[in-house]
Order: C-alpha cells, then structure tokens, then sequence
C-alpha cells in the first residue's frame, strides 16, 4: 500500500455574487473617469459623455459574451480559455496573450498616476520613490490572497463612491450658481456642432473604454467563485451597467463645469481643477486621495485577475509552469504575483501615462473580439441554438458586440496600434518557439463540458 502524497493547492471558492461585483466594481473604480478626464475631453473636443456612452455600449454587449461563455466554462484563464476552445488552440493562446497585456497595463497605469498624484502634493520626493513603494505594497497585498484584498476593497469602493456623490452634488450647485456653462441641462457634452469630430470622438471613445475595463477581470475568478455558472454573467453584467450610468454622470457634469477642453493646466490631472471649480480646494484634496484610493485599487484587482490569467496558461503549459503553482496557506498563484510586481515596477520607469493608456486597449478589444465570436461559434455553430431568444442572443447581439469593438479598434492610435504589434509578434515568436515552427500542435487541455 502507498502513502498518498499531500493534494495540490488550488485556488479556493469563496467568493459570492456579492463580492464578485464588488471586485468588478473595484476594479473598474466608480472614479475611473477621474484621471481620464483630460486626455478623453481633449481627445474628444468636449465630447467626454458621448465617448463614454459609446464605450458603455461596447462594453455591454461584450459583458453580456462573457457571461454566456462563463457558463460553459468556468475557469480561470477567461477569453483565452474561451478562444482556444471554441475557436482554435493558437487564437486562443493569442487572446490570451494580448489579454495579458491588458492585464499588464492596468496596474502600471495605476502606479503612474499613483506617482504622479504623490509627487504632485509631495514635490520633494522623488518620483522612483513612489513607484517603488506603490508597487511593493500591492504585491504584497496580493500575496496574503483575496480574503486580505476583499477586505481592503470594502473600504477603497466606500471611499470612492462617497468622493463621486460629493462631487456631482458640488458641481450640481456649482452650475447652478453660474460656474462654467451655468446649465444643468444641455447637449453639448453629447454634440456639439462648433467642435464635433466623429473621427476624434471614436479615438476617444477608444481611450474612454480602458475605464471599463475590470468588469472582464471578474471571468479571471471563475474558480474562485461558489457558483461561477450562475455569479460570473451576472455580476460582469450589473457592473459594466453600474459603472456606465456613474461615468457618464461624471463626464457630462465635468465637461459643463470646464467647458473649455483647451485650457486645462495640466491634462494629466485636468479633474483636479475641475474639483477645486466646483467644490474648492477642499474637495480637491479629497478628489486627490479618491484618486490614490482608486489607483491602488485597481492595481490590486489588475494584478489579482493577471496572475490568474497566467495561472490559467500555465497550468495548460502554454507558459512557464512556476505561474501554475498556488501557495498553499494563503490560495495565490505566487509566482504570478511576483512576476506582475516586478513587470509592474521595471515599466513604470520607462513608458508615460498617457502612452500606457492609449496602448491598453489594443489587448483589451482584440480579447473582447474573440470573446464575442466565441458566443457565435460554440452556442449558435456548435450547439445550433438559433430559435426565437437563442438567435438574438446567440448571433446578433454578439455580432453587433464584435462589430462595435471592430470600429473603436480601428481607430486605436498609432503608438497603440503600433505596441500592440510588436506585442502580438513577440507572442507568435514564443508560440512559433514552443511548436518548432508551428509543426507541433499548440498544448491544449481537455476540457469536459
């Protein structure tokens, strides 16, 4: 008779749809659209609520694909798993690879405007301070696993929704003194014939998206959900719908409070100024530490659902397997989260935020793309569900979904679409590697449904 050895660590099912959409919400930030706001206004002409209308719609329909998905396959490697099974083995790994950029970027946009943020109040520290100390203290938060980071997001996502609701109160009364337009209701934050762009409303609508992103992060967690089935769609949905309704709130009331789009101090941190309009310097302080609030927030979610990512293609041997090893205290792919503290740090040091940002979403939508294609090929090919409900929701709405991420992708810039390029060429260098030239099969697990 032999002794069994010990059972591997996996990841435990702890989270309910409660803190399921209480991850998502924490990853998207109720105040994502804080640092964004210059870069998107600008970009847009003034157009910052119609390009985040635009990129909810996106987001809602490719929301929507994710939940279908999740209830077939419920584990943690999310669009990839879904591309390489219902797709191809190499498109898979693809989606996967591009996801992780994504995922990659996220906390490092954070650190950045964490650093930027710090120096802004404390000049005489020195930016490599402040991101190494970011990045330190979210890795660590990761390392002692979800329990830990569920209990901080509690009060991170507390904090931020009280800073939005003093906000929009702020600028309510602020408008209605006169401050800025002196309007609470108009149009011109949707259409504006003066300075209406299509062309640089789909760029910023393309920039506007990467503040929605997070609400695909919650798929990352299928298996650390009790009921992934049911919880994962569910939550990716109540989300992305959440979040539209505040950001776009957000942008309309902002871009009437600063009509000017053209004369912000400082683009970076435009909704600083935009506060202290509103609300003086006091709600500017507590807009500044909203925003440290939500920087720190997001990366602890980025990082989370990156490392399950690279868990998830690990474990299936499409990366080194070390990403595949769970802790067996604290249910955290260790390595994982190593690996992402350290690529988190070492970039902060050599990309801007406004390029990361413009560079994210290439991933991001490449992702949602084949997640989209996923619902059409496995539930309306596949599985022939194509009678009344089924055609709309396994056909139409995915397709429309595809169509719409189609367009934004489109008019992604140039820096973007140029990193995304190199990143995508980096990825079918290593597969190419891994196959002895594509002669071999791309690794896929099997995977019963």
């Amino acid at each position: 008779m032999t002794a069994s050895g010990p059972e591997p660590a996996h990841l435990k099912r702890i989270l309910d749809l409660r803190l399921l959409v209480l991850f998502g919400l924490t990853f998207v930030g109720p105040t994502a659209p804080f640092p964004m706001f210059g870069i998107v206004s600008s970009m847009s002409r003034g157009h910052m609520a119609l390009a985040y209308a635009l990129a909810m719609v996106c987001m809602s329909l490719t929301a929507y694909s994710y939940g279908k998905m999740a209830t077939v396959f419920p584990t943690a490697g999310s669009a990839y798993t879904y591309a390489q099974q219902t797709l191809h083995p190499l498109v898979g790994f693809l989606a996967g690879w591009v996801m992780l950029l994504d995922y990659v970027l996220i906390p490092l946009m954070s650190v950045i405007y964490l650093s930027l943020t710090a120096q802004r109040f404390f000049p005489s520290v020195p930016p490599p301070v402040w991101l190494i100390l970011f990045s330190s203290a979210i890795t660590v938060m990761n390392l002692f696993g979800l329990k830990v980071a569920n209990r901080a997001n509690f009060g991170m996502t507390a904090v931020m929704l009280g800073v939005v609701v003093w906000f929009v109160a702020a600028a309510v009364h602020a408008l209605h003194a006169g401050v800025g337009a002196g309007v609470l209701l108009s149009t011109r934050p949707f259409y504006d014939p003066a300075t209406f762009s299509l062309g640089q409303v789909m760029s910023a609508t393309s920039v506007a998206a990467y503040s929605y992103l997070g609400f695909d992060g919650i798929s990352t967690l299928a298996e650390d959900a009790r009921d992934p089935k049911r919880d994962i769609g569910r939550a990716t949905v109540l989300v992305c719908l959440c979040c539209g309704v505040l950001f776009i709130l957000q942008a309309y009331l902002g871009q009437l409070a600063w009509p000017d789009f053209t004369s912000y101090p400082n683009t970076e941190t435009a909704f600083l100024d935009v506060s202290r309009r509103v609300g003086g310097d006091q709600l500017m302080l507590f807009v500044s530490i909203a925003l440290v609030v939500a920087g720190v927030a997001s990366a602890v979610t980025g990082q989370a659902s990156a490392s399950r990512l690279l868990y998830g293609m690990g474990r299936d041997r499409l990366l080194p397997s070390l990403f595949a090893y769970i802790h067996p205290k604290y249910s955290t792919p260790t390595y994982g989260v190593l690996f992402m503290g350290a690529v988190t740090l070492v970039c902060g040091f050599l990309l801007s935020f406004q390029l990361a940002a413009e560079a994210i979403n290439f991933g991001a939508l490449l992702g949602f793309m084949c997640v989209n294609l996923s619902v059409i090929s496995r539930f309306y090919f596949r599985d022939r569900q194509r009678t009344g409900w089924s055609f709309f929701g396994n056909l139409l709405l995915p397709a429309v979904g595809f169509a719409v991420c189609l367009l934004i992708f489109v008019n992604l810039s140039r820096t973007a679409t140029v990193i995304g390029c190199v990143w995508v060429t980096v990825g079918l260098v290593y597969m190419g590697l891994r196959t002895r030239g594509f002669r071999n099969n791309v690794p896929i697990p099997s995977f019963s449904d």
